[in-house]
């Protein structure tokens, strides 16, 4: 499987617009379980399952805007911050 072609015929076939607002989605229907299991539900399989649809949209997200360097730059900088806290 080719990751890589397959993002980019998801962007060909449904058009940018759409990815964008299937970002949102999704990310959406990620918070909705997060809730959930807040409110004591057992439903690591469905945010398992939202966490794989949020990823696979922001790898759209990135490769529309072209911008994966970018955000991998900001990782590292950010994990190093974080590093830094958790060592205080």
């Amino acid at each position: 499987m080719d990751e890589t072609r397959i993002l980019q015929k998801a962007i060909d076939q449904w058009g940018e617009d759409a990815q964008f607002k299937m970002v949102l989605e999704e990310m959406s229907e990620l918070q909705k379980e997060i809730c959930k299991r807040w409110r004591g539900k057992d439903n690591r399989d469905a945010i398992a399952e939202e966490t794989a649809d949020v990823e696979i949209m922001l790898d759209q997200l990135k490769r529309m805007l072209g911008i994966q360097e970018k955000v991998q730059a900001y990782r590292k900088k950010k994990l190093a911050r974080l590093q830094e806290r958790l060592e205080e």
